[in-house]
This record gives C-alpha cells, structure tokens and sequence, in this order.
C-alpha cells in the first residue's frame, strides 16, 4: 500500500504551492519532523488584516509584533507552530489547537480521547526572550508567525492536531497530528494507492522445504503471516468493491504514520506496538537463526527499509551455500597438507635446508636456507590448491545465480508490496528549489519554469565534481605509493635487524616472524589506518561535491553520491590488494641487476612460494578490521550517546512515548545508504579476492548474521523511526553488483595464474617433470622446487647489492652460487640471465588459463541468466488474475451503473416527459 507519508507529502505540497511555501529543515529546533516551509508575503495586507481583526485578547506580544514590522516590509518565513496569531488572507479562521496535559499513560499512541492515532509527530523549541532585546523579539516573533501560517494550512487540510507540553522541559512543545478517514481515502485516490481489492484466490503449492523453513520462521502465534490479497488503486466511488473490514487497520502504521517514531518498547501488551514486537522477534541475539518478518518490517518502516533488509537476507542466505563449499575448500587443504610433494621438499632439510637463496635486498641482508619458508609454505599450501581452483569457479558462477535469483525475489516483493507500477512522482528537493531562478521552458508541459543553473552551469559542476574525485582517488594511489615505500624499507630494515633481535624467548616464534611477514602485518595495519582516515575525509568531500552539483530529486542524489563513494571506496579498499596480487614481486630484475623504485628502494620480493599468504593476511585484516570500525561507528557510539542522554535528563516522572522517542538519536537522510556501501564492499571483498582467501565468504556470512540483528537492533532501540518511503528495488546498486560480479570473474582468473603457483605446478606435473623435459617416467611433482628456482652466480654481484655479511654456516670457498625465485637460464648459458623456455611456457599457459576460464564462467553465467526468468510464473499469473478482476469489478461495474441509469431513464420517458440532468448521462 501507498505510504501516508507520500500523502501528507502531497498535502503539505498542495499547502505550500498555494502559498509559495518551500520545505527546508531547521536543525537548530531538532524537530522530530524535517518539514519546514518558507513564504513570501506582502506585510502591507497582513499589517491591514492583522488590525482589522486586533481583539482585547489579543497579546502584548502581537500588538510589539505589529510595531515592529513596518508596513509594506517583507519576510521570509518558515513553517512551526503557534496558537492562533491569525489567518491566512480570504481564508475562513479556524480554532486555536488544542494544548493538553500529558495523561501519565506512557504507552499510548492516541490522543487525550484515547481514539485518535497519533500518525505524525512535530516538535519545537519555545525561545527565550531577553527584556529590551528587539532585534531577537523581532526574529522569536518572525518564527511565530511563520509556524501559525503552517498549522493554519494543516488544519485547513483536514489534519488534526493536538499539542502537548514537555514533561521534562516546559520550552519544548509536541504537536501530535491525526489525519482522519476521509482525508486518507481523498488521498489514496489522488496517489494511485493500491490498496486489498479481493483475496488471492490463486492456490500455491506447498514447498518440499516447509518442514525445513519452518525450523527458522518466527513465531506465527505472535506475528501471523500477511493475508494475500489482489489491488487495486483506490477510488472513493468504487469504496464499496475494496475490502475494507476495519478503518484502524485498513492503512498499515507505516501507510498512516512514517515519522510516529515510537523507539522505546512498550511493556504493555494491550498496547499495539508493532515495534516492540519487531525487537522481540527479530531484533533480539536470541532470533539470530530465525528468518525475518519482512511484512512486519514493510508494514511498519516502509518499503525502503523492507526492501533493504529483503536483499541482506537473501545475501546473507546464498553467502551460506559459498561459505559451507569454501570451508570445504578449506578442510580438503588442510587435509592434503602432508600430501604436497612441493611443501615437503621445502621443508626438507635435505632439500629445501641444502638450497642457498640470495640476499634479497642489497648490502644488509645476507644468504639465507630455503627451509625457513617451511612455515609460510605449508600456510600457502592450505590456500593454494586443486580445490581453490574450483572454488573460483564455483563462485564466478554463484555471482551470477545469485544476482539472478534475487531479480525474481525483487519481482515478488514488487507485487506483494504493490510497487510494480509506482505511480510515484517523485519531489524536487528544497535545496533545489530554493535555487530554482533561471527561467526555463519545460520540453514536456511547453511552459516555463524555474531552474537553478543554466547548461553551462550545470555542465562546469559536473567538471568540478569529477575533477575533485579524480583528485581523491589520486590521494589514494599516492598513498599506496607510500605504503609500499614503507614496505621497502621496512623489509630493509627488519631484515637487517630481526633475526638478531630473537632471543632465546622469541626462540619458537622464530620460524612464523620472518622479516616478510612483520613487514606484511605491519604495513597492512598502517594501509588500514590510511583507509579508515581517508575514508572520514571523503565522505565529507563527496557530500559537498554531491551538494554541490545540486541533483533535482533525493534519488538522482542518492545514486549521484552512490557512484562518487563506490568509486572512492573501491579503490582506497582494494588498491593495496591489488599491488599485492598483481604487482609485488613481479618486476623485481634478478640479484645482479635488481630494479630499484625512485632510484633508491630495491623492489620487494615475494616468498618462494609466492604472494598469496601475504595477500590473504591483508584481506582479513581489512575485512575484521572494517567489520568492527562499522560495528562501533553504528551501534558503541549511539547506545553511548543515548546513554548519556538518560543520564543527564534522569527524572522520575513518566515520559510519554513521543518524548521517549525525542531524546533517542536521529537517522540522517543517508543512513540506509551506508548500511548498502558497507555491504556492497563487503559483497566485494568476498567475491573479487576470494581465488586467494576460500575463508572469504564464510566470515562475511557470520558478519552478516550479525549485522541483520544488529541493524534491527539499533532501529528498534537506539535510533528514532526511520522517515518512511517507498521503494521498488534496491536501486543504483544493483548494477554496482553486477559490475562487481563481473570484475570478480577476470581477477579471480588473475591471481590463479599470476598470484599462485597453480598454473607452473600443472605445467610441471603435466609437461616438464616427464621426459624428454624431465627425468621422470611419469608425471610427478618431485623435483618443482629446484626447477622453479633460478642459479645466480655469486661472483656476478656488484658491489651496491653484496651483502656484508655473511651467516656462520656459509661456506666462502665453496658455495659459488645461490638460488632465487625465477625462471632464467643459468650463468654460464649463452643466454644467461635472460627467461628460459620454461618461462614462456608457463607465461602462455596462464594466458590460455585466463581466456579458458573467464569463457567457460561467462558462458555458465549467460545460461543461468538465460534459464532463470526474471519474474516467477506464478507471480505472471497473479499479476493478470488481478488486471482481471480490476476489470471486472471496478471498471465493469462502471458500465453496469451507466447502464442501469439508462435503463431507469428509457423507462421513465416511456411513462411521459421528463426533464433530462446531466448527472444521468454521465459514464
């Protein structure tokens, strides 16, 4: 059904349009309800009217009021209220509102005659008037005026309203608004509201998995299941065809009330208080294995929030299935652990403890035995396996079911929630209006109106903003420059430095703190501190960029600012990642002629066993880092201020529910759009990097299961309600999920065959282990680590990269050579120092790789798209069942009325002249 407040929204528009009123908010009041308007009068006729009308009662404040504006002066005003000042000029005077005492019932929800509910609710703060000051009694006087002139227009409306003092503080006035049947029923009819036309008649199949979901449903005792009906748009002619069994209950408390915003809960069980029954039953840490009452959430927050809370239930289900099959990645690379013949050899001392490796950064660091990696290599083998490699496949092809799956989901919410053809114009914001001076000639109406820039205009704020984001996210990569500096030196210095540093307390922790992984972890928490200080900054940015380029409605701003944070948190998230995935290690030259950045730092190297464990540690750092940033940001930091709040404010007396909800915090306009950011670079993380971290999908699917009962949480306790508004799907982000989906394909492919060493293992075991490459009879991978590692001749080192030192067990006379991670021909070789065959090899089998899985996941992802049809069959049908009886029993009926009327009329003129009305030829 239609939202009231998409009501009142016309209404208060139709008010305003009469006046020339225009909404804006006055955060200084704090009022519960952001809809203030401004008007431009002539004082000349006030002045004239306001004397005319001047009675003993009137106050002294009107009678200075009248002499200290000056005839023929203009204000600018904005909507509050006041008790009658006066009315508006050639309209009827209405009575002042009615001022009453709280009742001590701190549970209702109606008037003081316990039969009007309360559906909206506005607060102000009286000012404090200093003796002498005119210029201040001047502006408290302006203020009074301008709230007078907006409650008059309320009341005028229809809307009732009922005033009550603070019970806490006496300054602040609570206006309680009731809009009765008649206006509501006007109102259905002009929005197009659809509202229960005839109970679904359409018999659904049972599901096979009943006995299943019915483990996780809610309790139907407590919160029974929405009763299908078929809609319609209303109309008060045809009031008779609709099913209308109650009045209180034909509008839903979202449709009658969006900003009643009742936050506390209510003890009282007689007390219709849907959302305290929204905290018990889905809300609550003890209903975190429950699926959600999603009509309940719709019925009382609104479509936007239901929709919302639809898809990160459905995510948070499809991450369960990627999860279970990654933990089973996981456990088959646990398992497998002692079977890689490649690992073994690592950890060989008669293997990996004989090979020699090269310094790995110049003058300071010194040779070092390959079975030290033993640690790190059996980490990546738990990471790096056969079933890895399936799994990206796996979830290159789960990306798209899930993107399929939920468009049909989407498609059943639509019709279930009356949204699949909303009818819905949506508002010009007031900062537009506000700005709105350049004439302009509407294409569509043929008729001027007002703009607030021309195209030049507009077109030099566009530059503006995208040349501010380019610049943002150029302070992104020069921060990751700078991280990897630090990783240089850091290396340089840790390697010089930390394995002196061990003693013999750190003795057993000598084998995990190698100088790549404290230069790793400590880079990545200092990367994270970067994104969470850039991230603060560019939030601010990009709301006044977005401010700035002035979109026309709160949609074309919410997707323009959508685009501008997405872009910005893509790559302050993922651009460290990537430099580990794709970048580190890969241009580093050979021992004799490394490859220096900026002249000065040699370039990292990775681990003989390649980057991956290095980028799975950056991923679950930032992934738990971000997830417990969110959860202080959201919920430590409210539930403290509210806190707070009750402690100062501590007063025996009982608090009405709308002052209860008055002290809680406030949602800003943009709250649901983090709430979408924050999952979507979740959804990123979990899909684009997941070839290199299996365990990826599993912990956001736990974080999900909480973040669910922790979002409910803090709406139903620590924040006031929610502004209410419909929604037809999850907007601009679905297209975000689908680029994310298909940039997940390509670098998943990616670290496969650059990032691990999948692809050379394959090479190796198939091609170059048996001969006439190899030595072996059949395929094995005995013998991949000394293939896969380079000879360097220590005499060909200069004397920038030598190392100074030497370690006790290395033997001057006869080592001669050391081995490092590459594929080059040895010294001595016509070619030495150049890349082997081998190399090209494996470089053409990772290109091949790449191709082969992105078509075969792209083709399985057109086929799944194909087969599974955006709108279920059984919804098609209910759409045209409803179409029919549409027909039938609204229209039809139109005909049968005009048909009867005729029928009366031949019959009448049958029996003699008769006079005949228009009303009776009307159809």
């Amino acid at each position: 059904m239609q939202s009231l407040r998409d009501s009142l929204k016309v209404l208060f528009a139709e008010v305003c349009d009469r006046l020339k009123f225009l909404a804006e908010s006055d955060g200084r009041t704090g009022s519960v309800l952001s809809a203030y308007a401004k008007v431009r009068i002539t004082r000349k006729k006030i002045f004239k009217q306001k004397v005319s009308k001047m009675t003993d009662v009137d106050s002294d404040e009107e009678q200075l009021e009248m002499e200290e504006f000056p005839d023929g002066d203009e204000e600018l005003f904005e909507q509050s209220y006041i008790p009658n000042y006066g009315t508006i000029p050639g309209e009827q005077e209405h009575l002042p509102t009615e001022l009453v005492e709280f009742d001590g019932n701190e549970d209702s929800i109606f008037f003081a005659d316990g039969q009007r509910r309360i559906d909206f609710v506005l607060v102000y703060e009286e000012e404090r008037r200093k003796p002498g000051d005119k210029k201040r009694m001047r502006s408290i006087l302006s203020r009074k005026r301008k709230r007078a002139f907006f409650q008059e227009n309320l009341m005028k409306e229809g809307i009732q309203i009922e005033a009550t003092k603070s019970v806490m503080d006496h300054s602040l006035i609570f206006l309680k608004l009731h809009a009765p049947w008649d206006l509501l029923c006007r109102y259905a009819e002009l929005l197009h509201i659809k509202l229960p036309l005839h109970s679904n008649d359409i018999k659904q199949k049972p599901s096979t998995f009943n006995c299943i979901t019915k483990i996780f449903s809610v309790d139907e005792d407590k919160i029974p299941p929405e009763p299908e009906y078929f809609t319609a748009p209303f109309e008060m002619d045809r009031i008779k065809s609709f099913q209308i069994d109650d009045h209180d209950s034909f509008f839903s408390p979202a449709t009658r009330s969006r900003i009643c915003k009742f936050n506390q809960q209510s003890s009282d069980p007689l007390c219709p208080n849907e959302r305290y029954l929204l905290y018990e039953e889905w809300a609550h840490p003890k209903n975190f294995y429950k699926l959600q009452p999603l009509d309940l959430i719709r019925k009382y927050f609104g479509e936007k929030i239901g929709i919302y809370f639809a898809w990160l239930g459905f995510y948070t289900g499809m991450l369960a299935i990627a999860g279970f099959v990654g933990l089973v990645c996981f456990i088959f690379g646990i398992l497998t652990l002692d079977y890689n013949t490649w690992s073994q050899e690592v950890c060989d001392p008669e293997i990996g403890g004989r090979m020699i490796m090269c310094p790995q950064c110049d003058r300071d660091c010194s040779y070092w035995r390959l079975n030290i990696t033993c640690e790190s290599s059996r980490k990546l083998s738990v990471f790096d396996n056969y079933g890895t490699l399936a799994y990206a496949v796996f979830m290159g092809i789960w990306v798209t079911v899930f993107l399929e799956f939920w468009k049909r989901r989407q498609a059943t919410l639509e019709y279930e929630w009356d949204t699949v053809e909303l009818e819905q114009e949506e508002p010009r914001r007031p900062e537009y209006e506000a700005k709105c001076t350049i004439p302009k000639k509407n294409p569509i109406t043929q008729e001027e109106e007002l703009v607030p820039y021309s195209a030049c205009g507009k077109c030099m704020r566009l530059v503006c903003g995208g040349s501010t984001v380019l610049f943002w996210i150029s302070l992104i990569i020069a921060s990751v420059v700078a991280i990897i500096v630090y990783r240089l030196a850091a290396f340089l210095n840790f390697s010089a430095k930390l394995p002196t540093a061990i003693d013999d307390n750190l003795e057993p922790l000598k084998d995990y703190l190698t100088p790549q992984m404290a230069t790793s972890v400590t880079a990545s928490l200092i990367n994270f501190l970067f994104i969470m200080i850039l991230n603060i900054l560019y939030e601010r940015v990009a709301i006044w960029i977005t401010d700035f380029e002035l979109p026309r409605t709160q949609t074309d701003y919410e997707n323009s600012l959508t685009v501008k944070m997405f872009l910005f948190q893509f790559v302050n998230y993922y651009s460290s990642c990537f430099y580990i995935a794709f970048f580190k290690g890969k241009i580093v030259g050979y021992p004799g002629e490394p490859v220096y950045w900026l002249g000065r730092f040699r370039n990292e190297e990775c681990d003989p066993g390649g980057c991956l464990v290095e980028l799975s540690t950056q991923l679950l750092i930032i992934m738990g880092g971000k997830a417990i940033w969110n959860n202080v940001q959201e919920v430590l930091i409210p539930w403290l201020k509210n806190l707070i709040g009750r402690c100062r404010a501590k007063s025996e007396e009982k608090l009405p529910r709308w002052e209860q909800d008055y002290r809680l915090q406030s949602i800003s306009k943009l709250g649901l759009f983090y709430e979408y950011l924050e999952m979507v670079i979740q959804f990123g993380f979990a899909t684009i990097f997941v070839a290199s971290f299996p365990l990826a999908p599993l912990l956001a699917l736990i974080n999900n299961i909480i973040e669910i009962r922790v979002d409910g949480w803090k709406m139903t306790t620590q924040f006031r309600r929610i502004l209410a508004a419909k929604a037809q799907d999850i907007g601009a982000w679905l297209p975000i999920l689908h680029g994310v989906a298909v940039f997940a394909a390509v670098t998943n492919a990616l670290i496969i065959a650059f990032t691990s060493d999948m692809i050379p293992r394959l090479v190796y075991y198939w091609a170059l282990s048996v001969q006439p490459f190899g030595a072996h009879n059949s395929s094995t991978m005995q013998g991949y680590i000394n293939t896969t590692l380079s000879v360097f001749s220590i005499a060909d080192f200069t004397s920038l990269s030598k190392p100074k030192n030497t370690p006790p067990w290395f033997d001057r006379e006869n080592a001669t050579t050391c081995r490092y991670r590459d594929l080059r021909y040895p010294p001595g070789h016509p070619l030495q120092y150049y890349h082997s065959l081998y190399f090209w090899h494996i470089m053409a089998a990772k290109l091949a790789f790449i191709i082969i899985m992105e078509h075969v996941v792209f083709t399985v992802s057109f086929l799944v798209s194909y087969c599974i049809p955006d709108v279920p069959k059984h919804i098609k049908e209910q759409i045209k069942r409803e179409r029919y009886l549409t027909q039938k029993l609204l229209h039809e009926s139109q005909l049968t009325d005009w048909h009867n009327k005729m029928a009366e009329t031949a019959k009448n003129i049958m029996k003699g002249p008769v006079s005949m009305k228009s009303a009776d030829m009307d159809v």
